[in-house]
């Protein structure tokens, strides 16, 4: 399909009448075939920035994305949607990845998603050469510069693959850019003359950000689920905390569960879709939580622990008030929280001959010879890994973080490959096959029946479970029937995965000569302990606006304070307490004057972590006889002068 204009494009497929702010003209400046630089923060629409143009243009869109998940999601979405969309990732096979590219090639998708490392692979650059590019969208841009928060060399090799696409107009697009990486990006990228560059204001006019020094942590968590109703995410560092943290909400009456990528597919996608649709309030999660969730009730979003870098945090807390209505970013810490964050910035820093000794233990853990396993993926438990080696843990993570930012190795933390079939055999091999091999007549029948002529084409997601049904087998049946099929040629069963995947980025190299870039591992040392100092100075520094300390961190100078976050509202409280309390019992004096109020009514006009305060007027002026309670529970003036 293609559509005359953006705005049939927008209504036809998403259901919409209007772009959200700057959409519009980065959408325009795409379709003028100009290289375009979008960023936009968390919630803004980045993805329809590349997607409505390209479903104007003839020919496919590129889009490159690091993140396995998000472009799954992407995909899956599209194709809801009816549009033609497909993805190649680590952990297809080859025969899929095959599929996909001459689908590709011959004109029969509109979007491709690629990770950054697809793009050196020879079998891509072949079938790219055949591919009609009509835009390069690379999500995520921010990964190309190493003074982004995850910073990736393979996505330094987009601008030598540039030269696949012709005349193509690229879009780069990120949530969060300091005025750094945005000049890297636009350098590394080398945009061609005559490129614009969109940023969307950091200001979040409706999002309240508190930072609160604590001893007790939890305490301070209810105290806070009890001012601030409605859905909620909670952030923790370890699956285990996110566990602890959820059991403890729900002894205290919260309805809560955790979420982490330890879990299943299943289990995370229950569970997302449970809070998603409200069966319970609060979500405990590890950062594995939330990319590429839009849920606009947010109404608070709780960080236990301090995060890594202000990008992190922005882009997490952002994900509270996304319809515009008051919500509230807190951040709670101890003393000990800034040391255990600079502590981390330590151990994630590895020097190179622990890198080599983890990249060498890889290699054995695999058997893989030297030059071989390019772009191979492998099922990967770190836990088996570092016991079988007897390594330690955190050592072992930031190490494989560093091979990856080095570009040997790619991690997908929670992947999931649904099972997909083909057929290998075309229409009359089939059926002779169906008449000579009885036994599997049924299988066959059952995929042709709930799956079409596709598969004769194309690879298909089939779910085994509903092959059982449809012929009253069991599972294991099905799947071994299956499995048969596969092993006599007559069909390619790739079987579902639900585990962590390791792909070696480049082929083996001798761990000894690890060809490791030792100035950028100093350099990435020096930018992190930068960024965690400006995690602790966000959350020490008392005497500025939340939200102006967030807009200069990202280069948007802003002399305007929120006037909503803990500092205004401390701002413009008189320091006078007495002064500040005659001010509240003036207001309320004023609403239950003209008309008896119940507190909860006078309260509604509140914000949230102000109601405190009011309320303890209240109870005083209760007290000292100036309210009282009528029949109904309303508030009256006991007389007319009190003032």
């Amino acid at each position: 399909m293609k559509f005359a204009t953006p705005y049939e494009a927008l209504s036809s497929i998403w259901g919409y009448t209007d772009f959200r702010p700057m959409q519009a003209e980065i959408i325009t400046t795409v379709l003028k075939k100009k290289d375009t630089l979008a960023i936009l923060p968390t919630g803004g629409g980045k993805s329809l920035c590349f997607q409505v143009p390209a479903l104007c243009m003839d020919g496919i869109c590129l889009v490159v994305t690091p993140i396995i998940a998000l472009m799954k999601d992407q995909v899956e979405q599209l194709r809801q949607k009816g549009v033609r969309a497909a993805a190649v990732y680590s952990g297809m096979s080859n025969q899929e990845i095959d599929v996909t590219l001459d689908n590709a090639a011959h004109g029969q998708l509109q979007f491709l998603y690629v990770s950054p490392e697809r793009l050196k692979s020879e079998l891509f650059l072949e079938r790219t050469k055949k591919m009609d590019i009509s835009l390069l969208a690379i999500d995520e841009a921010h990964c190309i510069s190493q003074w982004g928060y995850d910073f990736r060399p393979s996505y330094l090799e987009i601008n030598d693959f540039k030269g696949y696409v012709h005349d193509a107009p690229v879009i780069a697009l990120t949530a969060t850019a300091t005025k750094v990486v945005t000049k890297d990006i636009i350098d590394k990228l080398q945009l061609r003359e005559g490129y614009k560059v969109f940023v969307q204001s950091f200001a979040r006019p409706n999002l309240s950000y508190f930072v609160r020094k604590v001893e007790d942590k939890e305490a301070k968590l209810i105290e806070i689920l009890e001012k601030v109703r409605g859905q909620g995410i909670i952030y923790v560092r370890t699956r285990k905390s996110a566990k602890q943290i959820a059991e403890f909400l729900i002894r205290y009456g919260v309805s809560a569960d955790f979420y982490h990528a330890g879990l299943s597919h299943n289990e995370r996608n229950t569970k997302q879709d449970a809070w998603m649709n409200n069966s319970y309030r609060i979500i405990v999660a590890t950062n594995a939580f939330g990319m590429g969730i839009n849920k606009p009730d947010v109404r608070v979003v709780i960080h236990l622990d301090l995060p890594d870098n202000l990008e992190s945090y922005y882009q997490e807390a952002g994900r509270a008030g996304r319809d515009s209505i008051r919500s509230y970013a807190v951040q709670l810490y101890h003393e000990q929280d800034k040391e255990d964050l600079m502590n981390r910035v330590n151990i994630s820093s590895p020097v190179p001959e622990t890198l080599k000794k983890i990249y060498q233990s890889l290699a054995n853990f695999y058997k893989i010879a030297a030059g071989s396993s390019l772009l191979i993926s492998y099922d990967f438990d770190i836990s088996e890994f570092v016991n079988t080696y007897k390594l330690d843990y955190l050592e072992t993570f930031y190490a494989l973080k560093k091979l990856e930012e080095q570009g040997f190795i790619q991690l997908a933390e929670s992947f999931y490959h649904p099972s997909k079939v083909k057929f290998l055999l075309d229409h009359m091999g089939l059926y002779k096959y169906e008449v000579a091999n009885q036994a599997y007549e049924p299988v066959i029948k059952a995929l042709l029946r709930i799956y079409g002529g596709e598969l004769y084409s194309n690879f298909h997601i089939i779910s085994e479970r509903k092959i059982a049904v449809f012929l009253r087998l069991s599972l294991a049946e099905v799947e071994r029937k299956l499995n048969g099929l596969h092993n006599q040629n007559v069909i390619f069963y790739d079987k579902r995965k639900d585990t962590p995947q390791i792909t070696f980025t480049t082929a083996r190299y001798d761990a000894s000569k690890l060809p490791l870039n030792t100035k950028y591992l100093e350099e990435r040392r020096r930018i992190d302990i930068e960024k965690a100092d400006s995690v602790i100075d966000y959350v020490m520094r008392g005497n500025t606006c939340r939200s102006v300390i967030i807009q200069h961190y990202f280069g948007e100078i802003s002399a305007q304070d929120c006037g909503i976050c803990d500092y205004c509202i401390e701002k413009s409280k008189p320091l006078n307490r007495m002064e500040y309390d005659s001010m509240i019992r003036k207001k309320i004096y004023k609403e239950v004057h003209e008309e008896g109020k119940t507190i909860q009514k006078l309260l509604n006009d509140v914000p949230e972590l102000e109601k405190e305060d009011w309320i303890m007027v209240i109870r005083l002026m209760l007290d000292t006889e100036e309210l009282y309670y009528d029949e109904h529970g309303n508030l009256h003036p006991a007389g007319e002068n009190n003032t």
